[in-house]
């Protein structure tokens, strides 16, 4: 070790001309270099020391038994069970198609009177509205005189076939006459047949052949049962016979249709006929109500654009609570699987990428176990690992135990 060598006086003005101040630098430094060549840190025992802090690997949890008594603790032993997941897939209600009218006019014609408002339930038959039309009453004239010139040529053959027999006339006029009377036929099953499409029914005919009174006024009349849902006409108005002037619908069934996305098409299962499985259905206007339906469409072609399958099923509506154009949420179930290890969600905790359930040791000591957990249905939770059948598992207050663990390792 080399020696300090000793400060010269002579060489150190400072010295010289301040003695006190330089004797106090001096004791100073002196005092520094002791402190740091001491101890870096309190004794061990020393006030203010850091507490040792508890160990985690033990992987327990003990509470006191007032602790346990406020968090609630429920404990239930692990079981197996059926377990089933579901998918939802967005829907929307409407119409029964089956069991829908859209009602237009066979003829042209102006609006007399309406007689049902929209929303109205009305039966089948009901007078709906009234038009007059002076196609209609056109149309009754062409078909009482073509019938009237049917009757004097149908008499004039006759006529000729006795004067044929008696040789007053020829041959050729009794061709002549039958042939009067075919083309007189033609015209009159022609004129027929088209108040038979204005609307008219076979007792109209019986009653304009019977009475040849023409009548122009066309009644639109409800053809079933239901609620006029559309009403496309006021007093006064010309319709045509492209207008739809009414819809009405029977809701006492309505459909919801999905569309499927592709990887979700095993959920779809149906007979050879696409019916049969039972889904149900959600809508934001009851969230506590559960509507059954059952599937009776499923789709043979995916949409190109969306690559979604179109799947239609049919409710039950005797409350009239569904509404066409609602927004529904059809959830479809799985297959059920036997024999699965099942947990209650909320006896799970997780912990960024760690998932673990606690384990009842003692009447107030818990143990914590890291799961392997598979599929989710909202309420039960299949284990793959990590816990075994019959293992006492907090399923409910679990949070406050852990909260005291990760509280006992900051």
């Amino acid at each position: 070790m080399q020696r300090n060598e000793p400060i010269s006086t002579q060489s150190d003005p400072f010295r010289q001309s301040h003695p006190r101040t330089f004797a106090v630098m001096v004791l100073l430094g002196v005092i520094g270099l002791s402190a740091s060549s001491g101890c870096e840190g309190p004794p061990p025992n020393a006030t203010g020391a850091n507490p040792t802090p508890v160990s985690s690997d033990s992987g327990l949890v003990r509470l006191t038994a007032e602790k346990l008594k406020t968090a609630g603790i429920v404990v239930q032993p692990v079981t197996r069970g059926e377990f089933r997941t579901f998918r939802d897939f967005p829907g929307t209600v409407e119409p029964n198609e089956h069991a829908l009218a859209e009602i237009t006019t066979l003829v042209r014609g102006r609006v007399i009177d309406v007689y049902a408002d929209l929303g109205r339930e009305v039966k089948s038959g009901a007078l709906l509205a009234l038009l007059y039309s002076s196609d209609l009453g056109m149309a009754q004239s062409a078909y009482l005189k073509a019938t009237a010139r049917l009757n004097v040529a149908d008499r004039a053959f006759r006529r000729a076939e006795l004067l044929l027999k008696e040789k007053v006339i020829g041959l050729a006029e009794l061709q002549r006459r039958e042939g009067e009377m075919i083309s007189l036929r033609a015209e009159q099953r022609e004129t027929r047949d088209r108040l038979l499409l204005l609307g008219l029914t076979e007792e109209d005919l019986r009653n304009l052949d019977r009475n040849h009174t023409i009548r122009s006024h066309v009644p639109v009349v409800a053809p079933f049962d239901g609620r006029v849902i559309v009403r496309n006409l006021t007093k006064g108005e010309v319709v045509e016979t492209t207008e739809k002037l009414f819809v009405v619908a029977d809701l006492s069934e309505v459909w919801v249709t999905a569309k499927i996305p592709e990887k979700d098409i095993p959920y779809i299962r149906a007979d050879q006929t696409g019916t049969g499985q039972s889904v149900e259905v959600h809508v934001s206007a009851y969230p506590g109500q559960v509507f059954q339906g059952r599937i009776t469409y499923v789709g043979d072609v995916l949409e190109p654009a969306t690559r979604t399958m179109r799947l239609r099923l049919a409710l039950p509506n005797s409350e009239r609570k569904l509404k066409p154009e609602m927004y529904a949420t059809v959830r479809v179930y799985s297959e059920p699987e036997p024999n699965v290890l099942l947990l209650p969600e909320s006896a799970v905790q997780r912990d960024r990428d760690r998932q673990f359930v606690f384990v009842q040791r003692e009447p107030e000591l818990f143990e914590v176990r890291d799961v392997q957990l598979g599929e989710s249905n909202g309420k039960q939770i299949k284990v793959l690992a990590g816990i075994q059948e019959q293992d006492p598992v907090v399923v409910k207050g679990s949070f406050v135990l852990k909260s005291e663990l990760f509280g006992s390792q900051i």
